[in-house]
């Protein structure tokens, strides 16, 4: 539960496939206030004013949209001076140029894009905490995004390496702002359908590979809702004593190893009539099992 009437700044708007404005609109349906950022006007311009069809002009209008680089350190200080006491803060910033970080090889020599890169998706969290902390007198909570950091994904490369050093930084982080009663997590999300996403080569493959790995129908699209679901539990009153922590919420693809067996493979939909149908099959796939016990 958060705190109804509360400020809660979600970082990283680019348009209503975000991550970030999944989050804020449901922050915004428990009572919150909420106020985003986007990096600059002419961001904002292209992915949100024009690439937002699904919003009228009067729903663009009534969001609270800020602008704030975290390349610039004083911009960010601006920001959170500017809007005064707050609740809680949602870090969903991340970049790699494509052409350089992310790929068929992990070796670049383009080091000023790994160094960008790490700026944007991972020191930024610490300027972002530093500087929000200052307006939370009572205590309060920020949320960074992360995704499989465990693990070395084709194409995704220096991301990978942005992503495992985030959740480093998270329990860093909640080390030192814990006596100021300010929690630190990170919510692990499965691959999304986001303008992000769109940018990683082959994006699609790792879309394919969660149906073979997670022991939970994972949908691209529709479970932004469920990320959204987590982070909002990490902003409110019920997390009150998790901190330094990494929320996985990828249908239990973390938690496999290998890919699932056919029986093992979840069911698409489980209405009530389907339970015969569900457990003739799951006889089935037990004697397959079996089989596969057997050779």
């Amino acid at each position: 539960m958060i705190k109804k009437g509360g400020t809660y700044v979600v970082m990283g708007l680019l348009n209503t496939d975000s991550i970030a404005y999944a989050t804020g609109r449901m922050l915004t349906e428990l009572g919150g206030k909420v106020i985003y950022t986007v990096q600059n006007e002419r961001l904002k311009k292209i992915f949100f004013d024009r690439g937002c069809t699904d919003l009228t002009p009067e729903q663009k209008c009534a969001m609270d949209i800020r602008y704030c680089d975290v390349l610039v350190e004083e911009e960010i200080r601006s920001l959170f001076k500017e809007i005064g006491e707050i609740q809680g803060v949602v870090h969903s910033i991340a970049y790699a140029n494509p052409k350089t970080c992310l790929g068929d090889r992990v070796y670049t020599d383009a080091a000023e894009d790994i160094k960008q890169g790490f700026q944007i998706s991972c020191a930024s969290l610490a300027a972002v905490t530093q500087f929000a902390q200052e307006h939370m007198p009572r205590g309060g909570s920020v949320v960074t995004l992360s995704f499989a950091s465990q693990l070395a994904f084709p194409y995704y490369n220096w991301m990978g390496v942005n992503k495992a050093a985030l959740e480093a930084l998270v329990r860093a982080l909640a080390r030192e702002f814990g006596r100021e009663h300010v929690r630190v997590n990170a919510v692990s999300a499965g691959p999304l359908t986001t303008k992000a996403a769109k940018s990683i080569p082959h994006f699609a493959h790792l879309a394919r590979t969660w149906k073979k790995i997670s022991p939970l129908p994972w949908d691209p699209v529709r479970d932004k809702t469920e990320v959204a679901n987590a982070v909002v539990f990490l902003l409110g009153q019920y997390s009150r004593r998790i901190t330094g922590q990494t929320i996985y919420v990828d249908g239990g693809a973390s938690s496999i190893g290998g890919e699932l067996l056919p029986y093992e493979r979840p069911f698409k939909t489980m209405p009530a009539k389907r339970k015969a149908e569900a457990k003739l099959r799951l006889e089935r796939m037990r004697a397959l099992q079996r089989s596969y016990l057997l050779e």
